[in-house]
């Protein structure tokens, strides 16, 4: 794994405006980077590959475990009014879209998971589309060997998924729908709606904020039609605390990502892991922070809830190393024992390891000159050569 200098296209930006990606800076940051790329070895990106299918499944059996138990539902902090359709949504194989695992590794030692990003993951945009457009246009230019290659089947899989979903599912329209404040989010919904109708599945976006509630119960749109199938970018544990939750089990929507999904996005999910598959070469050792366990020299603590790096802080013996603000950390919290992200002169890399339909295709790479990675944290893309 390397970090290789390399040209920008002259034209790059024209490009983002051209194919919609209006987020390629952000609050007079640059987010989209490409005066460098991650260059990684078939060998190397076998390793991700296989790690992240593996550490998908022993996640998937968390999830089983934790739906029989309410003790374990407490412990993930599931109100008691939304069990039942967090259960259902499991038992009754209600199917899922896409996530994110996010990976520290340098290309030598096992990857290791930081988190589990499988409710509402972003950064899909710049890792399905435009980093293999990025790719396509270096290798033109000369600036990448002919055989350069890119783990990324991301965009096929994801049409592939919502045809899937069309044919074998019985999804008719696909409402979608995100926080309205959030360029990001509207980013990555509108790249997902245009896949969705690829795959020929009729689609209406609209507002979180706008979704009503009809006589019988029912959520719908601002045409009042109601709405049968809804992919939100919008996270689980907001919807379960809000006035409309006790709606959630009567309304009759399947939702992308299924209510099971809030098991796997909250970091709960680390703890019991260790604890389900001990000493795991791609874990690292996790404990609820309010229980007993073995003292840890250098670790994170981490609330169930955080996004975006939100009140996360590094501590070593005893020192606080790092921490960033934010409005979680009520619901409880978690103790990570630190894993070091590899470093590339000033800046750390963490890599986001995709999935569609339970099956790995695509990496990217966030940069920070920050411990901990946040939601401005540089894309850079990745190649594959040798």
């Amino acid at each position: 794994m390397k970090r290789r200098s390399l040209p920008e296209r002259p034209n790059w930006r024209e490009k983002a405006a051209e194919f919609g990606f209006q987020f390629h800076t952000m609050y007079g940051e640059p987010y989209w980077c490409e005066d460098a790329c991650y260059e990684f070895t078939l060998a190397q990106v076998e390793e991700v590959e296989a790690a992240t299918a593996e550490l998908h499944q022993m996640c998937l059996k968390v999830v089983e475990k934790v739906v029989s138990s309410d003790a374990l539902m407490d412990r993930c902090r599931i109100p008691r009014h939304c069990r039942e359709l967090v259960r259902t949504s499991w038992r009754s194989g209600q199917p899922s879209l896409y996530s994110r695992l996010d990976l520290a590794y340098d290309g030598v030692s096992p990857p290791k998971l930081l988190e589990n990003n499988a409710d509402t993951p972003t950064s899909l945009y710049e890792a399905a589309f435009f980093q293999w457009l990025w790719l396509e246009d270096q290798i033109a230019a000369g600036k990448l060997p002919p055989e350069a290659d890119q783990f990324n089947s991301l965009q096929e899989k994801l049409i592939a998924r919502f045809a899937d979903l069309k044919a074998r599912h019985g999804f008719g329209l696909l409402h979608l729908t995100c926080y309205r404040d959030s360029d990001e989010d509207r980013g990555t919904v509108q790249y997902l709606q245009d896949c969705a109708q690829e795959a020929g599945l009729p689609t209406e976006f609209l507002y979180i904020d706008e979704i009503g509630l009809g006589e019988k119960g029912q959520f719908t749109d601002l045409q009042d039609q109601v709405i049968a199938n809804l992919f939100k970018l919008y996270p689980w544990e907001f919807m379960f605390r809000e006035m409309f939750s006790t709606k959630l089990e009567d309304a009759g929507v399947r939702w992308l990502e299924p209510a099971w999904k809030s098991i796997l996005s909250n970091k709960a999910l680390l703890p019991m892991l260790w604890e389900m598959f001990p000493n795991h070469p791609n874990l690292l050792p996790a404990y609820f922070a309010d229980e007993d366990h073995p003292p840890l020299e250098h670790y994170v603590v981490k609330p169930l809830f955080s996004r975006e790096g939100a009140n996360i802080s590094i501590f070593k013996q005893g020192q606080q190393l790092a921490h960033v603000d934010g409005p979680y950390g009520e619901e409880g919290m978690v103790v990570q024992q630190f894993h070091p992200l590899p470093k590339f002169g000033d800046s750390y890399v963490v890599v986001g390891s995709w999935l569609v339909d339970d099956q790995p295709c695509g990496m990217g790479l966030r940069e920070d000159r920050e411990l901990i990675t946040q939601d401005l944290s540089r894309f850079y893309p990745h190649t594959i050569i040798g």
